[in-house]
């Protein structure tokens, strides 16, 4: 829609808001209105309408098999939009057209703001299946009446009204409608049925429904403006009503055709399973981050556990390897705290890469300057766990055997995320500046257990490759290969 009216109109941008507005509202008029709803612009130069906008009913057939959005028509060739856009009212003159054997009844509502007409909406009913209406079907005409009224004469939509249609009660999910003192004329049955599950022992006609629904649900907590009134219709607003173990979503439109409130509409929509549904997730995701939180403070204990037992080693190389152990562990933990934090299972693995290289850099503090480049970007935990551990495994390696004690130097990782959305990877660097491999070196058949380590979990589990070659100038590389997900 922004592009045709900007290429075909005069309109302002102010103007093209309320269109979008209206836009944002205009299903409730076309369920109304049994009606298709086609809005019609007049060109930059007022010979000629373009049609930016279209909604098909929910309640009926539609009278349009095709798009219309974006045709042209000359004026003079529709009357009643002519007769609409010069004279500033609803016309509903004229005889039904027909349609591919279909007859049409089309009527033209003129889009007022701020006293000037904007563009014309045509409503189109399809009179194919036209029977003698019901009192749900009467009462949707006449609010589809006054809702066009209030179209023409500017006061419909409501500035600063801003509809999620997706999230807001729509016409057959519960309707009901009130008179200027908020007493129930007519009331659907799914509105009905919807006000039972809160509580309602009786018939809603003839009651009113702002009394009746504070007693049947009173206000937990404070609110900005009681619930009688928002649910007695005065003015435009929302609210969710939850009472008897039941939960329903209100909406109320004031209804002012001629510039007096003679009554209100109120949507409603039973969201009882809904919302008991999402407590559920709720519960289901705190449960789950308690249990990445328990795991956490368990793998920080056996890691002291191990940590004491290395301070009571007397061989050297038993208290390393404890030592060892415990930033393996610590590794593990540091994806479990992370997660522990989030609501879904994707972690931010750069923040727990910083911490790996901390963690690992107080092997040798001081000497060696490790460092992070790239982003490694948001990781499923599956994938996140172990590549924790490979990163540990092979800065652990670096620092251990790349330099001789005392040694100056550096250790860079670098993270490139790449490949095609359903083939994501993420390929990781890891350079140091030190000694180099030692002569006749095979990264896939010899080193110490962090090598077989960090090979079986990336070949083997997460299913990527894992060379280490020797550095371009001076040192060694570590080249890691991981399919990921793409990021969400």
């Amino acid at each position: 829609m922004n592009d045709l009216v900007r290429q075909h109109t005069a309109l302002s941008e102010s103007d093209l808001e309320w269109l979008h507005l209206l836009v944002s509202e205009w299903q409730l008029l076309s369920d109304l209105s049994f009606a298709d709803l086609v809005l019609w612009v007049p060109t930059l130069d007022g010979t000629r309408y373009v049609s930016v906008a279209q909604m098909r009913p929910n309640t009926g057939p539609t009278s349009y098999q095709d798009d219309m959005v974006g045709h042209l028509v000359p004026r003079g060739r529709r009357p009643l939009l002519d007769a609409a856009l010069d004279e500033g009212r609803i016309v509903r003159e004229g005889d039904p057209e027909w349609r591919e054997e279909v007859p049409v009844r089309v009527e033209s509502i003129p889009v007022r703001r701020e006293g000037r007409v904007l563009g014309v909406i045509a409503r189109n009913t399809n009179l194919l299946t036209v029977r003698t209406p019901s009192r749900l079907e009467l009462t949707y005409l006449q609010s589809a009446s006054d809702l066009a009224q209030m179209i023409a004469a500017g006061s419909f939509p409501f500035p600063g009204q801003q509809v999620d249609m997706d999230a807001s009660p729509r016409a057959g999910d519960g309707l009901i409608r009130l008179d200027a003192d908020g007493i129930v004329q007519y009331a659907s049955p799914n509105a009905l049925s919807a006000y039972h599950r809160l509580g309602l022992a009786s018939d809603l006609v003839g009651q009113h429904l702002g009394q009746l629904t504070a007693d049947l649900a009173p206000p937990r907590g404070p609110v900005d403006e009681s619930l009688a009134k928002l649910a007695s219709g005065y003015a435009p607003r929302e609210a969710e009503v939850e009472g008897n173990d039941g939960v329903i979503q209100l909406r109320a439109i004031p209804l002012k055709p001629k510039g007096t409130r003679i009554g209100s509409l109120v949507l409603l929509r039973d969201v009882t399973e809904l919302r008991r549904r999402e407590r559920e997730l709720i519960t289901k995701d705190a449960t789950i981050r308690e249990i990445h939180h328990r795991v956490k403070n368990n793998l920080q204990t056996v890691a002291a556990l191990l940590r004491l037992q290395a301070r009571r080693m007397d061989s050297d190389q038993g208290r390393e390897a404890l030592n060892e152990a415990v930033r393996r562990v610590g590794s593990i933990a540091i994806v479990h705290e992370t997660l522990s934090q989030n609501l879904d299972e994707r972690v931010e693995f750069d923040e727990i890469a910083d911490r790996v290289l901390a963690m690992v850099a107080e092997i040798s503090p001081g000497k060696v300057n490790c460092r992070r480049t790239g982003r490694f970007g948001i990781l499923d935990a599956e994938v996140a766990t172990p590549l924790s551990m490979v990163l540990t495994e092979v800065l652990q390696n670096a620092l251990e055997h790349a330099f001789a004690p005392g040694e100056q130097g550096s250790v860079e990782v670098a993270a490139l995320r790449g490949g095609t959305r359903e083939d994501a990877r993420l390929l990781i660097t890891v350079r140091d500046d030190g000694r180099g491999l030692p002569e006749g070196f095979d990264p896939q058949r010899t080193g110490n257990l962090g090598l077989q380590i960090v090979r079986t979990l990336v070949e083997g589990e997460l299913g990527g490759g894992f060379d280490m070659v020797p550095a371009p100038e001076r040192g060694t590389k570590v080249v890691l290969d991981i399919p990921v997900g793409p990021e969400k």
